[in-house]
């Protein structure tokens, strides 16, 4: 297993970055809170999770080691991928995954694209006693523990290549579909059909 990746960010898209590895470009699965912390050219070091399949080999990276283990954790419920799993990291921080598991608490599991309810209660009944309580500082829903959605939107919009000035219109332009609890896949996205209008 291919436990971290550490190396000079090659590149980011909207799912997925690229880290130089002794001359080797990995690219590594990423949900838009970890893309968002990264730099083209900075030295970023992610723990990874390699999910091997008959016809590929792909590799996940995560913000921290909490989001790893979660992530492989989910993967044990029926039912759960590793490209569910990622949607349920992409839009609920490990804390927020756990309270919501620990609570019974369907409605904030249904939240992530392609869980329904009968996939939530069978999450809940059989991850409930192995996920643990919240580790963390109870970080809000999709949100990193740090950045606020617009840090989150913005460092995406700057780390694809588009100009600070640009990216802080564009912020300003999806800042009222935001809601309480903002997705922030979502809002990159439209972030970005803002900015190819433009």
């Amino acid at each position: 297993m291919i436990a971290f990746v550490r190396g000079p960010v090659a590149a980011v898209t909207l799912s997925s970055a690229v880290l130089e590895v002794g001359g080797v470009g990995l690219e590594l699965i990423c949900t838009p809170g970890t893309l968002a912390t990264l730099r083209t050219g900075q030295v970023a070091t992610l723990p990874t999770s390699l999910v091997v399949r008959e016809d590929s080999l792909t590799l996940f990276g995560f913000l921290d080691e909490d989001e790893r283990a979660v992530f492989e954790l989910v993967q044990t419920a029926s039912g759960v991928g590793p490209k569910l799993a990622q949607a349920m990291l992409a839009v609920l921080s490990p804390d927020t995954l756990r309270i919501a598991v620990a609570g019974d608490d369907v409605k904030t599991l249904t939240k992530v694209p392609g869980i329904g309810q009968k996939v939530a209660q069978r999450i809940i009944l059989e991850l409930k006693d192995r996920l643990g309580g919240p580790v963390g500082a109870g970080r809000t829903l999709g949100t990193p523990a740090t950045a606020t959605w617009r840090d989150q939107v913005h460092q995406g919009l700057t780390g694809l290549g588009w100009p600070a000035r640009e990216a802080d219109r564009a912020v300003e332009s999806v800042a009222d579909q935001a809601g309480d609890n903002p997705d922030i896949g979502a809002l990159l996205r439209l972030a970005l059909q803002t900015l190819s209008r433009a």
